[in-house]
C-alpha cells in the first residue's frame, strides 16, 4: 500500500552537486522518520543521514558538511542535496521510512534505490 520511490541518482563529476528526492505515495495516514542509506561496491549498506519528524537531522561523519537532508511532509517527500561529491560517494542510494498507515499502525518501508555514481 506504501511505495518509495527515489529519483534523481546519476553520473556527476567529482565536486559536483546532486540532489535525490524519495517520493512516498499509497495509504499513508503520516510519515514519520525517514532517512538516506548507501551501498557501494565490496561494502555493507551504511545510514548516510536521517530525519525525524520534527525536523531534526543526523549525518554519517563521511558527508557531513557536504550533505543536507529535507523533508517536505506535505508532499510525503525527503530530499539529500550532496555537495563536493566525491568518487567514494558513489553507491546505490535508497531511501527508508516510517510510516503511520492509520493512526494506530507504523511500518518501515524501503525503496529500491537511485544509482549515483561520482568520476574522478
Amino acid at each position: 500500500q506504501v511505495q518509495l520511490v527515489e529519483s534523481g541518482g546519476g553520473l556527476v563529476q567529482a565536486g559536483g552537486s546532486l540532489r535525490l528526492s524519495c517520493a512516498a505515495s499509497g495509504s499513508i495516514f503520516k510519515t514519520s522518520a525517514m532517512g538516506w542509506y548507501r551501498q557501494a561496491p565490496g561494502k555493507q549498506r551504511e545510514l548516510v543521514a536521517s530525519t525525524t519528524i520534527v525536523g531534526s537531522t543526523n549525518y554519517a561523519d563521511s558527508v557531513k558538511g557536504r550533505f543536507t537532508i529535507s523533508r517536505d511532509n506535505a508532499k510525503n517527500t525527503m530530499y539529500l542535496e550532496m555537495n563536493s561529491l566525491k568518487p567514494e560517494d558513489t553507491a546505490v542510494y535508497s531511501c527508508n521510512a516510517y510510516i503511520w498507515v492509520s493512526a494506530l499502525r507504523m511500518g518501515t518501508y524501503w525503496g529500491e534505490g537511485t544509482l549515483v555514481t561520482v568520476s574522478s
